[in-house]
Formats: structure tokens, sequence, C-alpha cells
């Protein structure tokens, strides 16, 4: 599995309830585009739109290569590729709970299939999110100071 993006926002700004994968519907040129790593997850986010879901605000950058008759629109909405029993389960969380989706990464797998990994998560307050980069460098400086001796 080789990690082409991750969304670092999501782990700061979100508590992650739960994780699953699914396949992301492509065009040719944003394959090439994912393979030379031109991926930004930061601001995107998974909407169900009529019993469908979309990876929404993902930008995928073409390459300088491409010709301009073959470039593609870099913010369109990219449909997920999931199960029926899954788009429901999920759509009946978003509904019912506060809870978001949202991808955390987009790789490729073994068979080079590119996938993403999205999460139902729940957005964390501003006191949380000073308690984790607490946590966090405390962490960071402990190592530094096993390192050390």
């Amino acid at each position: 599995m080789k990690v082409i993006a991750n969304n670092k926002k999501a782990f700061h700004d979100y508590t992650i309830v739960e994780k699953l994968e699914a396949g992301i519907a492509l065009t040719g040129g944003e394959v090439k585009a994912i393979r030379a790593g031109r991926v930004n997850l930061r601001d995107s986010y998974i909407r169900i739109i009529k019993g469908e879901a979309y990876l929404i605000q993902a930008h995928i950058s073409s390459l300088d290569t491409t010709n301009k008759a073959f470039a593609f629109d870099e913010t369109r909405r990219r449909k997920l590729l999931l199960h029926r029993r899954e788009i429901n389960k999920l759509y009946s969380k978003v509904t019912k709970t506060s809870l978001t989706l949202v991808p955390l990464k987009l790789y490729i797998n073994n068979r080079n299939l590119v996938k993403v990994e999205i999460a139902l998560v729940q957005g964390k307050k501003t006191h949380d999110k000073r308690q984790a980069l607490k946590e966090k460098t405390i962490k960071r400086d402990i190592a530094r100071a096993m390192k050390n001796y």
C-alpha cells in the first residue's frame, strides 16, 4: 500500500469514530496525477446525495504535460464506490447524530487501485484541540530525552 495523501487537519479537528475504505471513480488523467502525488485533501468532505456518496472539494491538480483538451476540473465531485448497505448505514449515522464524513487518506493498494479511507468523525472543541497539542508535545519531548540517554 502506497499512501499518496493524508488529511492531517482531520486528525486535529475531529475525533474519529469509525473508519471505512472506499473506491473512487476517476478519469485517466486524474489517476496519473494521483500517482504523481498532486492531491490535497485538506478541506474536502463527503456528502451523500440521492443515495450516492461523493467526495467534494478534493483538489487533484492536472499534470504539466497534460494537453489542455484533456484537462479536468480539479475540484469536481468524485463518486465514491460503496455498497448500498454501507451508504445507508453512513447516512443514518450522519443524519441522526452530529457526525460528519471526511476523507483521511488517499492511497494505492496492492492491486494498483486508488482507494480513499473515509471516517465518521465528531468535531472537537477548542479546549480538546489544545489538550491534544499539549499531549503531543509532551510525548515528543519525552522521546527526545530518551533518545539522548
